[in-house]
């Protein structure tokens, strides 16, 4: 077992103050302030151009800001080379070397600095990434799944402060791709050091990371742990981007208290005041954020089995998708066109079948309030890009 676990001080927090990048008259990244706790998986998340890969590059020292400052720890080294500063990056391209055995691929590092005796380090790495078996393979002979875990390997034996993981998973297939997630997590856990991944898949950034920072144009949209982005999205490009969201054009009918009641499709909705991230002054427009599989579906001749003091809208089935392990509904009301709802599969209603007239149905306190004033699609597009 690898003896790296490190102490979780201050001292190897990675901190980036008001950095910024421009290429000719593109800004890559806009004026940035982040600091990322030393011992944790941190993610940025975005969709292509967004500026994620850039601020990863500025950490690594392969590209220099125009502005601000990059500290590692207590170490100022916005302007030291690549190979002077204590990371080391692992890419989508595991640029192994295939005339070289895993083993020698891992020592790679070590023997280049003139260290002799490197059995004992290779043996743990290989070990840690659960490779030991395979020392004497050529990297032609491992899967890619087995390839990017000794680029793992390669990188932590150097001992560096921080891992930066470029998109690493991109080039696996979906199921290797989870596998490595859950590897990747375990690998952190293990080492203890500061892993910052670069990816566009919502689901690994969620899956892996302690915290995210989701990138949009440049910027960091919302920052937080993957639980608190998804259940409370501060922006809609945050609640499109990350999963669905299902969100209301709504006026506020009273803001008092801890309660917010707004009027939508000639009914009323509510929130707690502590979910909405937007002002809330009577007659105000608001957009009224929930989640699909948040609600509930009732046929409308059940309607009275509704218990109170649920949010409610009615509507008209116009689609419907099983795909397994829920069905996918959509839903013309007159709150919202297309309102979608993801049912998990207990109890099928046979009656749920397009057409039918239903009533949607959730806990107030799974709502969400956002700026009316923000473009509702925004992120859409941009999910749909990346799908593509």
């Amino acid at each position: 077992m690898t003896t790296m676990k490190t102490t979780n001080d201050n001292g190897g927090d990675v901190r980036l103050t008001r950095i910024s990048k421009s290429y000719g008259s593109f800004t890559a990244v806009h004026p940035l302030d982040l600091t990322v706790p030393q011992g944790t998986f941190f993610a940025l998340l975005g969709a292509s151009g967004c500026g994620k890969t850039t601020t990863l590059r500025m950490i690594a020292g392969l590209e220099e800001p125009e502005h601000g400052t990059v500290h590692l720890g207590d170490q100022d080294v916005t302007h030291l080379p690549p190979y002077k500063r204590p990371v080391n990056t692992v890419f989508q391209s595991y640029a192994l070397f295939p005339h070289l055995d895993i083993f020698e691929n891992v020592a790679f590092g070590l023997r280049r600095r003139g260290i002799k005796s490197v059995k004992k380090q290779v043996d743990e790495m290989l070990d840690l990434v659960q490779l030991g078996e395979h020392a004497r393979k050529k990297p032609h002979q491992l899967s890619g799944g087995q390839q990017q875990r000794v680029a793992v390997a390669r990188a932590l034996i150097n001992h560096p402060k921080v891992l930066l993981l470029d998109e690493p998973l991109g080039a696996l297939d979906l199921k290797l791709r989870r596998q490595m997630q859950l590897e990747l997590k375990r690998i952190q856990t293990e080492v203890g050091i500061t892993f910052i991944h670069v990816t566009h898949d919502q689901e690994e950034a969620m899956t892996m990371a302690d915290t995210v920072a989701v990138m949009n144009a440049g910027r960091v949209e919302q920052l937080g742990s993957p639980a608190d982005l998804y259940e409370n999205p501060k922006t809609t490009f945050v609640a499109n981007f990350l999963g669905t969201s299902n969100l209301i054009e709504a006026e506020v009918d009273t803001g008092s208290g801890d309660e917010i009641v707004l009027k939508a499709g000639g009914g009323k909705l509510s929130l707690p005041r502590a979910r909405c991230s937007a002002p809330a002054t009577t007659g105000g427009k608001m957009l009224v954020g929930v989640r699909p599989e948040k609600i509930s579906l009732t046929h409308a001749d059940d309607a009275g089995e509704i218990p109170e003091g649920r949010n409610r809208i009615t509507g008209r089935i116009t689609d419907s998708s099983f795909i397994g392990v829920s069905t996918q509904y959509v839903i013309d009301s007159p709150a919202c066109p297309e309102f979608e709802v993801y049912a998990q599969n207990i109890d099928r209603d046979t009656r749920l079948e397009p057409g039918a007239e239903v009533v949607l149905h959730w806990n107030p306190a799974h709502t969400f309030g956002l700026d009316a004033a923000q473009d509702i699609d925004a992120g859409v597009e941009t999910v749909a890009e990346e799908a593509a």
